[in-house]
């Protein structure tokens, strides 16, 4: 069973050899509508921790020439917002830990000056010029305004399990450790983007939220969900099902496993699991990404003994951004890491009947938060000056 909510897990991990050379972050994304034109709008906002033993007065920026010549690693709460489409941006505002208020355990909240994060609420606002933008591009982000007022129903969850059960013990099993606690989740409230409000229904958010953490990325980095989905079967929408599927390379103990996907589909009560690491299900996993001029594919087959998952997504170009963060030791590994909220694609889930699979439904799947990005590990990573 991987619909196990468990929000000790969404406590701050960022404990141990975290302390000095890991992250923790809470992401969260949802769709809104704005308030004169009713147009659909998707929207992320996020808070990342890293490094609480090397805070100093003011935010540490890993990237610093000066830093990394002195080899000195980031520190910081970065508070990132944003949104996808054909003026998609993301917004980064940095706090010294000295600025920040953490409660570390379960229900974790996170504040700092009008920002705030928890299990159940989010609020904060961010405003970069232009001009700011472009002299501290160790900010990663772009210019522009957002500001936000959210409660959170964290409805379904995906509990991986697998090597998070004791995150004292285990942090440098894992290089990355996931977990979804609302991997379905409706929203509330409204969010302000560029002089343009947006109301947020709980409804026709379509929220997702779930969190990170670790002392490094994975390589290739995978991520794919969405609870907006239609039955081809009846033709009616799915009001309680959602899919979620991530990975691409973990390492244990440094040690990178071949190209392995955590994949779930939560089909109208019904689970359906395709954990690489629960050894019984015997899940095999077959996964690509294509660029093409306008669009990027992902196309993922996987099978347990009981039942098999095929899914194609796919998002146009115009929509995504590539998303920034430096990792602990302050190198930014990933530098076209595709992100995306208005994916689109189609699921067919099979249940197996001897040497035959039955199909069980073709879904059609659209609002799909969507990730893919790699990087060579022999290549320096960018500095900013």
């Amino acid at each position: 069973m991987f619909n196990k909510h468990d929000i000790t897990r969404d406590a701050l991990m960022l404990h141990g050899p975290l302390r000095d050379q890991g992250y923790d972050w809470w992401w969260h994304s949802f769709t809104a509508q704005d308030e004169i034109t009713g147009e659909d709008r998707p929207f992320f906002i996020e808070f990342f921790l890293c490094n609480p033993d090397l805070a100093e007065d003011e935010p540490v920026f890993g990237q610093l020439a000066r830093n990394r010549e002195t080899v000195k690693r980031p520190s910081y709460l970065m508070v990132k917002a944003g949104t996808w489409g054909d003026d998609h941006c993301q917004l980064h505002r940095f706090f010294a830990w000295k600025d920040i208020s953490v409660h570390e355990k379960a229900p974790y909240s996170i504040a700092a000056d009008d920002c705030f994060a928890g299990e159940t609420a989010l609020k904060g606002s961010i405003s970069i010029t232009s001009e700011d933008a472009a002299a501290h591009p160790e900010w990663m982000c772009d210019a522009g305004e957002m500001k936000w007022e959210l409660k959170i129903d964290k409805q379904i969850a995906f509990n991986v399990g697998y090597g998070a059960s004791k995150p004292l013990r285990d942090a440098e099993a894992f290089a990355m450790y996931w977990h979804a606690e609302g991997m379905k989740s409706a929203y509330s409230g409204f969010v302000e983007f560029n002089g343009r409000r947006y109301t947020v229904s709980p409804e026709r958010s379509y929220g997702y939220a779930d969190k990170n953490w670790g002392r490094d990325f994975t390589s290739p980095w995978v991520w794919l969900s969405s609870n907006c989905l239609i039955s081809k079967k009846t033709g009616r929408q799915l009001e309680n099902s959602v899919f979620d599927i991530g990975g691409g390379r973990p390492k244990i103990y440094f040690v990178p496993l071949d190209r392995r996907l955590l994949g779930v589909f939560y089909y109208e009560g019904k689970e359906y699991d395709f954990n690489f690491s629960k050894l019984h299900l015997l899940v095999k996993t077959e996964f690509s990404f294509e660029e093409l001029e306008d669009r990027v594919v992902w196309h993922v087959r996987q099978e347990n003994i009981h039942a098999v998952m095929e899914t194609e997504i796919f998002c146009s170009k115009k929509d995504m951004l590539f998303i920034n963060y430096e990792a602990p030791d302050g190198t930014k590994k990933h530098n076209r890491l595709w992100n995306g909220g208005n994916g689109w694609g189609t699921i067919r889930l099979y249940e197996k009947n001897g040497k035959e699979n039955v199909l069980i439904d073709e879904i059609t799947a659209s609002k799909v938060g969507c990730e893919y990005g790699e990087y060579d590990a022999a290549v320096p990573d960018e500095k900013a000056d």
